[in-house]
């Protein structure tokens, strides 16, 4: 009987049996003995002069250990700065944060020292004691306002706050623009949002004194960067330093860079020579973590009478906030994201990266992405409005038609490959979604509920995502001696299910079951190169590894069976931990049996002088990424009285390549989803003109919760991506790419009568009533009609 594959079926994720029990270890469940806890002095201004830190009485706190400054931990330094990810030549020198700031703070939340005790109880009281002497400077808050003539320095030590300039450009944008018979400009703005996975973040810091050795255990989607990074800082290599990651409890982008805190408890720990740990609270996680966006967009539209696209221009100013981390591929996503999965001849978008006095941005889920996607959809709504077409009718028209797969886009990547969107049917995509929520019957609903005073809209909105970024991961899959199949994988398991999907991959090959097979993931102990968790990366290039490195391994052990059996290859099968003769299924070796030979025995050759061990290591080098492609149909329901946004239905069509794990993957749309939805009508990271953080609590900050997520409809169109022996493409990223672009045009659409524009996320409800009403008192009840628009 031909066994089924594990590749595409829905088993249960194998990471959640001992999640549930409760016995996951996260970085704050690490207990090592005599360990002591941080707590970091921070700045309560959002830009100043350090003139003077006394930390006298803080010190003469009972259960203070230290308390240090830049000053005390510089000897232990190679850099007094971070490194900074993506350098390229034209960014500025010394845009990445210090360690610790040295004589300057430019925002609020900055660490100015770290104060270590036997208690965080003892740190934090000891905190409030350290008396900083400040001299406030000039703020600038918003990143249009940090460009103008004039404007106050984010930095002294900078001439101005212009960081970055850019343009994306392709085709003949003025001969499109000269041609065109209609024209419209939109103004747009995308406000800041953060991350806020459920753990925050933290770090334990440990000396081995035996093996000399630092291990720093981290929340991290990256040990091996985080290493890297470390190990230039701290002037340590590879064999004295080691970067773990336990349980992650999310990451969503604030977790893929190294923090400053990080590594002042590492060189912290180096000082004292005693365990050091830090656990963030959800204060610091919206003071300091990174977040997303402030950009504004002006762009112009120019299309044809039929509705299709002859060219976009225009700018974009992005916030960068107080230091860079990560260079610019945020806007540079964002930019380049814009023509999605559609025909756009022209295109020119001149990008500005400013710096401001607030916290770092770098992507969070999505990557600039989503971003991109609002303009564009916003602008097909225009369009649609302009010529009085059906919005999803000037999307069809403009959609990339399958015939044309694959399909260049002639602008880059910011690997430098070029855009090619892989495979794929988006008009097949969106015309599913479009009959799954029964569109075309939508009129006479919303006619029915508007004569009942009800306001109901519908949006639809397609996106891609670039998916499976280089330049390459790697995996060891092993039959150790014991007969334990393993696979140690550089890539990271933040509770999206890698380990799962990598186990699938590897028991097709083995003849296993999943749960045959051990994951070992996130320690740079185990396996010596790679990369980590981002940009929807790890089914395509961690599994891709694991896929060649089982073939690799399933092929030497069939070699050596087929000569220690005498039997010929293709006379073998392998199953259930076996290789066995298809003609006499009793006589065979288990996978055990010819570890334990490849192992050897001392003083004798191994079996027909193989190479020792059952096990490989394997690279996937991506060639270009796999653009995953979603398209989302909104209805929604708007309480004109309360201004409250109510998603009545929810249908979302993905085209993920070959899906591994069904439930996994409608999973990770439905959490894309949710962020999505936050980020349409929920998460205002508010700052005020002083950029002092106004939104810094979850009693401020709005999360969609359990009332606002709906019952998400998910259909998977698999269309298979050439790019990786796998034909799959990554899927944590892609439901939040239009989500905001769909709902908000299906709000435009409920609220027709008012003809309202929307222009902004999130969309909040004062906000919506500031469109519908201005200045005027609310007077409507639910189930009455607009009396002004």
């Amino acid at each position: 009987m031909e066994r089924v594959p594990f590749v595409g079926q829905p088993i249960p994720r194998l990471e959640d049996d001992r999640l549930v029990r409760g016995h996951g270890q996260f970085v704050d469940d690490l207990a090592f003995p005599d360990t002591l806890e941080a707590a970091f002095v921070r700045s309560p201004h959002a830009h100043a002069r350090i003139l003077a830190i006394d930390a006298a009485a803080a010190r003469a706190v009972p259960g203070v250990t230290a308390i240090f400054t830049l000053a005390d931990l510089s000897p232990l330094l190679r850099n007094e700065r971070l490194p900074l990810q993506f350098r390229n030549s034209q960014l500025p020198l010394n845009i990445t944060p210090y360690v610790l700031a040295k004589t300057e703070v430019a925002f609020v939340g900055e660490i100015v020292a770290i104060v270590i005790a036997e208690s965080r109880y003892v740190a934090e009281d000891a905190v409030t004691l350290v008396d900083v002497t400040y001299e406030p400077l000039p703020v600038v808050a918003d990143c249009a306002k940090a460009l103008e003539p004039g404007a106050p320095l984010v930095h002294l030590e900078r001439p101005n706050n212009l960081i970055a300039e850019f343009t994306q450009a392709y085709g003949d944008i003025a001969g499109a623009f000269a041609q065109a018979p209609h024209q419209a400009t939109l103004r747009l703005k995308q406000h800041r949002g953060g991350a806020h996975p459920i753990e925050g973040r933290g770090v334990v810091a440990v000396i081995d004194e035996t093996e000399n050795r630092l291990t720093v255990w981290t929340s991290t989607q990256l040990v091996h960067e985080a290493r890297a990074f470390l190990m230039t800082l701290l002037g340590l290599d590879e064999n004295r330093l080691r970067v773990v990651a336990p349980d992650v409890g999310g990451g969503f982008g604030a977790k893929f860079v190294l923090y400053p805190e990080e590594v002042a408890v590492a060189v912290s720990c180096l000082r004292l020579r005693r365990p050091i740990k830090w656990i963030e609270d959800r204060r610091e996680h919206f003071l300091a973590a990174i977040q997303e966006r402030d950009q504004y967009w002006q762009i112009e539209v120019a299309f044809e009478d039929d509705g299709t696209l002859l060219g976009i221009r225009g700018s974009l100013i992005h916030d960068q906030g107080a230091y860079t981390l990560q260079g610019v591929n945020l806007p540079f996503n964002a930019s380049s994201a814009v023509p999605g999965p559609y025909v756009l001849p022209a295109y020119e978008l001149r990008v500005y990266v400013a710096e401001t006095n607030k916290v770092p941005t770098i992507p969070v889920r999505g990557a600039g992405y989503p971003e991109g996607t609002f303009a564009m959809e916003r602008a097909l709504d225009c369009i649609a409005q302009t010529l009085q077409f059906d919005r999803a009718e000037v999307r069809r028209r403009n959609l990339v038609p399958a015939s044309k797969m694959p399909y260049t886009v002639p602008l880059r990547t910011r690997g430098e490959s070029l855009i090619v969107l892989d495979s794929g049917d988006y008009p097949r995509c969106q015309r599913q979604a479009l009959d799954a929520i029964n569109y075309s019957t939508f009129r006479e609903r919303q006619r029915r509920a508007h004569s009942e005073g009800r306001f109901l809209g519908i949006g639809v909105a397609n996106g891609v995502k670039g998916t499976g970024r280089g330049p390459f991961e790697c995996a060891i899959v092993r039959i150790g001696r014991s007969g334990q199949i393993s696979v140690y994988t550089a890539a990271m398991c933040m509770g999206q299910g890698i380990k799962t999907a990598l186990a699938q991959i590897c028991a097709d090959q083995l003849g296993l079951r999943p749960d045959d097979i051990a994951v070992v993931t996130g320690d740079t102990a185990v396996i010596s190169h790679g990369f980590g968790g981002f940009a929807s990366r790890q089914t395509v290039t961690a599994g891709s590894a694991v896929h060649l490195a089982a073939i690799a391994v399933r092929e030497k052990a069939v070699l050596i069976a087929s000569h220690i059996l005498s039997t010929p290859v293709q006379d073998l099968e392998v199953r259930g931990g076996r290789i066995y003769k298809r003609t006499l299924p009793t006589e065979g070796l288990t996978l055990r049996e010819l570890a334990e030979a490849m192992s050897g025995v001392p003083g004798y050759a191994l079996p027909a002088d193989f190479e020792p061990a059952l096990e490989s290591l394997q690279y996937f080098k991506p060639t270009g990424l796999a653009y995953s492609m979603a398209s989302h149909a909104v209805e929604v329901e708007v309480d004109i009285a309360t201004c409250n946004v109510r998603i009545v239905r929810y249908v979302a069509v993905n085209d993920a390549g070959r899906i591994i794990n069904p439930m996994i993957a409608e999973g990770q749309i439905i959490g894309g989803i949710a962020h999505g939805i936050g980020n349409a009508l929920f998460e205002w990271m508010g700052y005020d003109e002083q950029a002092q953080p106004i939104t810094t609590t979850f009693g401020d900050y709005l999360l969609p919760g359990a009332m606002e997520v709906p019952v998400i409809e998910t259909f998977f169109h698999e269309s298979v991506s050439p790019l990786n022996p796998l034909g799959v493409k990554g899927v944590g990223e892609l439901g939040c790419v239009p989500a905001a672009a769909a709902i908000l045009s299906a709000v435009e659409d409920a609220l027709a009568s008012f003809h309202i524009h929307i222009t902004e996320t999130p969309l909040t409800p004062n906000r919506l009533f500031a469109l519908m009403f201005g200045d005027q008192p609310a007077v409507l009840q639910s189930g009455q009609s607009p009396s002004r628009t």
